[in-house]
C-alpha cells in the first residue's frame, strides 16, 4: 500500500507535484482558495479558507465551514488538470460539460491519504430513504424540487420525480443497498420512458441514490449521463 504523505506550507509547485503523484491516494488540500463552477448552473465563491478533496475515482469536493454538503463538487469520473499560474495552484476538474476550478492563492497543508473502501451494513428501508430525500431535496442536487413520488411511466413508477435548479426534469431511483448494473439500466429505462411521455425537447436526467454502487454500475451511469448520489436511509 502506498504510504500517507503530508506537506506543511508547500509552494504551489510542490503542492502541484504532490497532487500529480497521488496515484491511488485521496488528496486533501487546505488553504486560501476561490471556486468557480460552470455546468448545469454557474457559481463562484471568493477566496476563503477551503478544504478540497480529490478522490482516486475522480470525485472532487470543495468544503466550506458548515453543512454536510460540499460548497461545490464534481461526481466520480471527473478528470483533473493541475497547473501553477502566477504563483497560484489551479486544480480544474472536468466531467460531462461541467468544470470546477479551485484556485489556491495560499496552501497551508496537503495530505496524500490511502483510504479503504467499505460497504456499510444498512438496516433502513427505501421508504426511509425517500423520506430523507423529500425532507432535504438538496441531498439529490442543489436546488432540486420534488414534484411527485411513484410517478407512473411506461417502464414503471418513478420513486421521486422533480426538477433541478435549471428546470431539467429529474428521475430519482432509490436503493437501500449497494447496487450493480441492473439498477443503472433500470434508471435509464425510466429516463427514456419519461422522455417519451414529455414533449420532444424536454431534458430529463437520472439520479441513482444508494449507499454505494459497483464500478460497472458507476461506469454505466456515467456513459448515460446520469448521476450517483451516495446516501443511506
Amino acid at each position: 500500500m502506498t504510504d500517507a504523505a503530508f506537506l506543511a506550507d508547500p509552494t504551489p509547485a510542490e503542492a502541484a507535484d504532490a497532487v500529480r503523484e497521488a496515484d491511488d491516494r485521496t488528496v486533501a488540500l487546505y488553504g486560501a482558495c476561490e471556486l468557480a463552477y460552470d455546468g448545469r448552473a454557474t457559481s463562484t465563491l471568493p477566496a476563503g479558507r477551503r478544504h478540497v478533496l480529490r478522490k482516486p475515482d475522480g470525485t472532487l469536493l470543495a468544503h466550506a465551514a458548515t453543512g454536510h454538503q460540499p460548497a461545490n463538487w464534481l461526481a466520480p469520473g471527473a478528470s483533473l488538470t493541475v497547473s501553477v499560474e502566477d504563483d497560484e495552484l489551479l486544480l480544474r476538474g472536468e466531467r460531462d460539460g461541467e468544470t470546477l476550478d479551485c484556485r489556491f492563492t495560499r496552501i497551508h497543508h496537503v495530505s496524500l491519504l490511502p483510504l479503504d473502501d467499505a460497504d456499510a451494513e444498512v438496516s433502513g428501508t427505501e421508504e426511509d430513504l425517500r423520506e430523507r430525500v423529500l425532507a432535504d431535496p438538496d441531498l439529490v442536487s442543489e436546488g432540486f424540487r420534488p414534484l411527485a413520488t411513484e410517478r407512473d411511466t411506461a417502464a414503471g413508477p418513478v420513486d421521486v420525480y422533480g426538477e433541478d435548479a435549471d428546470g431539467t426534469r429529474v428521475v430519482v431511483e432509490l436503493k437501500r443497498r449497494r447496487v450493480g448494473p441492473d439498477a443503472a439500466s433500470q434508471l435509464d429505462r425510466y429516463v427514456d420512458a419519461l422522455e417519451r411521455d414529455l414533449h420532444a425537447d424536454a431534458d430529463v436526467r437520472g439520479v441513482l441514490v444508494a449507499p454505494s454502487v459497483t464500478d460497472r454500475a458507476r461506469q454505466l451511469l456515467a456513459e448515460a449521463g446520469h448521476d450517483f448520489v451516495p446516501l443511506t436511509p
